[in-house]
C-alpha cells in the first residue's frame, strides 16, 4: 500500500518550498515535500536574488512587495539572509514614459519608489557613469537576498510545523488516472496525494511529460559572473538593473559583485539534464567591458567566478500557477523565469490557500496556464534581470 499525503510538492526552489511552508501554516495536513538534489540546487541557489518591485504589472508588483516582508521578518528573526541596501534601475530616455507609468501603478499599490535624475542621481551614485542615462527608478526597500539562506527558511518553518522533506529524491513521474493526477512515483514506489504541485522549475516539463500534461515552457540557458573590485574607490552599494547597457549587478560584501547580462539578449534553449554550465569567454568579456564604463571603479576588477543557470520560461515569460481545467489533483508552480525569486515567497502563500479553498483572486488566477487557450498573456516588460 502506498503512503498517503493531502499534498505532495515536487520541488525545493523558492516557490516549492514556500508552498509547501504555508500549506503547513494554513492546516492542510499531511504534506510532502521531495527534491532530487538539495534544496535550491537548481534555479534558485544560482539565482542573482536581487530583490525589486519595479514591474509594468500591478500583480508582480505586489507580489514582491509581499515577498519582501515575509523576507524581512526572516531577517528580524536570523540575520543573514536579505538586505535592503537600496535599488536602482538606469533608465535610458526611450523607456523614460514607461517608467513614469510604472512609478504610478507601484506607488498606488504602496510600493515606496522614487524618481531620481541629475544631481539627485550623482549624490547617490558618485560611482556611476551618467551618460545615457535619463533617471534612475530607485527603491529604498529594494536590495538583494542570499537565495540558499531565504529557501533553507522555509523549509526549517516547514518542518517546524510537521512537514516532510525528503532530499536526494527524484520523484520520476506523475501518476495519473483518467483526467485525476493521483500522486507521483518515487524510486522507492507510489506516493499518494490529493494534491501534487509541479515545482520542478526547468525540470517541471519532463515531470509533466510523464502524465500526459502539456507544458509549453523553455528551459534556457542563463549566465552570471563573481566579480572582485580593487579597494579605494568608492563602490556601488545597491542592486542595480541597467536597461541602458542591458547588465545588472549587485553587491556581495567585501568588494564583491554579482553581474549578469539582462534583456535584450539571445537565450538558448537547452536540455535542462545536459547543458555547459561554465561561462563563456564573449559573456565575461561583455561584462568586463560594460561594467567598467557604467561603474569606472570596476575598471581592473578580477573575475572570481562564472558559470550558468537555467531559466524556466513559459511563452508571455510569466509562470504557470494553479490548477486547469479538466484535470483535478494537479498544481503548477513552474516558468519564474527572472522573475522567481522574487515572487517566489508570495506565490507560494497564494497556491497554498487556491488549493485549500478553491479559489483565488482574479488577478492571481490570471497566471494560470488555462490563459493559454483564453488568448490572455500577459505583455512583456522591459529591463528584466534574472533574479
Amino acid at each position: 500500500m502506498s503512503e498517503r499525503f493531502d499534498a505532495v510538492i515536487v520541488g525545493a526552489g523558492i516557490t516549492g518550498t514556500s508552498t509547501a511552508y504555508h500549506l503547513m501554516d494554513e492546516g492542510a495536513g499531511r504534506v510532502l515535500l521531495v527534491e532530487r538534489g538539495a534544496v535550491a540546487s537548481g534555479g534558485t541557489g544560482k539565482s542573482a536574488a536581487i530583490i525589486r518591485q519595479h514591474y509594468s504589472t500591478a500583480l508582480l508588483a505586489r507580489l514582491t512587495l509581499r515577498g519582501i516582508g515575509m523576507m524581512s521578518a526572516f531577517e528580524a528573526e536570523k540575520p543573514g539572509a536579505f538586505w535592503q541596501s537600496g535599488y536602482m534601475m538606469l533608465v535610458p530616455e526611450d523607456l523614460k514614459e514607461k517608467a513614469d507609468a510604472n512609478l504610478v501603478m507601484q506607488r498606488a499599490a504602496g510600493i515606496d519608489t522614487d524618481w531620481l535624475e541629475g544631481a539627485e542621481i550623482t549624490a547617490r551614485a558618485p560611482w556611476l557613469n551618467m551618460d545615457g542615462v535619463a533617471g534612475v527608478v530607485y527603491e529604498p526597500k529594494g536590495g538583494y537576498a542570499d537565495p540558499l539562506r531565504v529557501t533553507e527558511r522555509f523549509i526549517e518553518r516547514f518542518q517546524t510545523a510537521g512537514g516532510s522533506y525528503r532530499p536526494q529524491t527524484p520523484c520520476r513521474g506523475l501518476v495519473r488516472d483518467g483526467d485525476t493526477i493521483t500522486g507521483v512515483m518515487l524510486e522507492s514506489g507510489p506516493i499518494s496525494a490529493a494534491a501534487v504541485v509541479n515545482a520542478a522549475g526547468p525540470w517541471a516539463k519532463p515531470l509533466a511529460d510523464t502524465a500526459g500534461i502539456d507544458m509549453p515552457l523553455r528551459a534556457v540557458r542563463e549566465q552570471d559572473s563573481i566579480w572582485q573590485a580593487r579597494g579605494g574607490r568608492p563602490l556601488p552599494t545597491v542592486s542595480i538593473s541597467n536597461a541602458v547597457d542591458a547588465i545588472y549587478l549587485r553587491p556581495m560584501g567585501d568588494g564583491r559583485f554579482l553581474i549578469g547580462q539582462g534583456f535584450p539578449k539571445e537565450y538558448q534553449d537547452v536540455d535542462p539534464y545536459n547543458y555547459r554550465e561554465a561561462a563563456d569567454d564573449e559573456f565575461i568579456n561583455l561584462i568586463l567591458e560594460r561594467a567598467a564604463v557604467r561603474y569606472p571603479p570596476l575598471e581592473g576588477m578580477t573575475l572570481l567566478s562564472a558559470y550558468a543557470a537555467l531559466y524556466d520560461v513559459t511563452p508571455d515569460w510569466y509562470p504557470f500557477i494553479g490548477p486547469r481545467a479538466g484535470l483535478a489533483g494537479y498544481f503548477d508552480a513552474c516558468g519564474g523565469s527572472g522573475h522567481g525569486f522574487k515572487i517566489g515567497p508570495a506565490i507560494g502563500q497564494e497556491l497554498a490557500r487556491w488549493i485549500l479553498t478553491g479559489t483565488t483572486s482574479e488577478d492571481f488566477a490570471g497566471l494560470s496556464y488555462d490563459r493559454l487557450a483564453a488568448g490572455k498573456l500577459f505583455a512583456g516588460a522591459y529591463g528584466g534581470n534574472r533574479g
